[in-house]
């Protein structure tokens, strides 16, 4: 199942920094619209990922390691909401939450590069930079919708 259309400016128009069209049809019926609330790196046993923990209780926090958890944790919710069915491909519309942008953004888009290399198969998405989030060892948190 594909999470629609595709929509990019021309080529001599602003382009995104990441793999992310301007724009994305989503897909018409049968389809149902799934609205994943914000969610972040935390695992089960409510520990983070991307968060090393230093015996003075200080931590160490890595973007890269959070968004990367952050997808997992998304695919696991959509992946359980359609009983296997669904997946990251799914999504079409994603916003991002970031502390620090500056410092963060790239590390950001490196892991969802990964996810997604072609710009034509990844959700639109907008990227907002916050002054903090629920815990202070949260660097990221994505909400997205998904047709399934």
């Amino acid at each position: 199942m594909s999470n629609g259309t595709p929509y990019f400016l021309p080529a001599e128009k602003a382009q995104g920094l990441a793999n992310y069209p301007h724009a994305r049809f989503a897909p018409t019926a049968p389809h149902r619209t799934l609205y994943i609330s914000g969610t972040s790196s935390r695992r089960g046993d409510g520990t983070w990922d991307g968060v090393t923990e230093h015996a003075d209780g200080s931590w160490t926090l890595d973007i890269e390691e959070q968004t990367a958890a952050v997808l997992r944790n998304i695919e696991a919710i959509i992946q359980g909401a359609t009983n296997g069915t669904g997946g990251l491909q799914n999504i079409v519309d994603a916003t991002v939450f970031m502390i620090d942008l500056p410092q963060n953004y790239s590390g950001m888009n490196e892991e969802w590069n990964k996810v997604w290399p072609d710009r034509a198969n990844a959700p639109a998405r907008t990227t907002i930079g916050v002054k903090e989030l629920p815990n202070p060892r949260l660097l990221v948190e994505i909400k997205c919708t998904v047709a399934v």
